[in-house]
């Protein structure tokens, strides 16, 4: 079973004038991996110093197949500038704002902020920290339809991971887009 992978990328590599060139190479190497089954997480936080530099890799990387997220979004001093200049196809929301939204109006109003930048930039959107199935089904109700959690998972080792990605069955409300009353928050 082959499943895409998502790796954390620093700043600084980003910033290598060689980025593509190591990455053709590795894709070389293994030409059983399909490079649309990679995708490069870059933390927003990470200090980009010359983000028209980092913009043209990342579009030659993606002219390799290859897609970015942005990690940890909202959390930076500059995200709509990421959100901006790089061509990105996945936000990551900040477990931060996920945690309290079903409680808190602040995170609530962030998470639809965030869903509507998305769309407005033709990006999908997944939230971190989902550890309930209120919050699972709270964010479905703004149109954020990934999630990774506790709620889905607790962290695996490689070998139980397999088992798991062959067996799991998410709960029947997160298979439909009509929710119970109560459920979640009126968002």
């Amino acid at each position: 079973m082959l499943l895409p992978v998502s790796i954390n990328v620093g700043a600084r590599l980003l910033q290598q004038r060689d980025i593509v060139t190591r990455l053709q190479t590795i894709l070389a190497a293994h030409p059983g991996v399909h490079p649309g089954d990679i995708e490069l997480e870059v933390l927003e936080t990470s200090a980009l110093e010359d983000i028209s530099r980092v913009s043209q890799a990342m579009e030659e990387c993606r002219i390799l197949g290859v897609t970015f997220a942005l990690d940890d979004f909202g959390t930076g001093y500059s995200s709509l500038t990421y959100v901006k200049r790089l061509p990105v196809s996945l936000l990551k929301i900040d477990k931060s704002f996920v945690r309290d939204m079903l409680t808190d109006q602040d995170d609530m109003a962030i998470l639809q902020a965030i869903m509507g930048l998305a769309g407005a930039f033709n990006q999908q959107v997944i939230a971190e920290g989902v550890e309930t199935l209120d919050h699972g089904v709270a964010l479905m109700k703004l149109g954020c339809d990934l999630a990774q959690g506790y709620i889905i998972s607790r962290p695996l080792p490689a070998g139980a991971f397999v088992q798991w990605a062959r067996t799991w069955q998410s709960d029947p409300q997160w298979k439909t887009k009509t929710y119970p009353q109560g459920s979640g928050s009126s968002g």
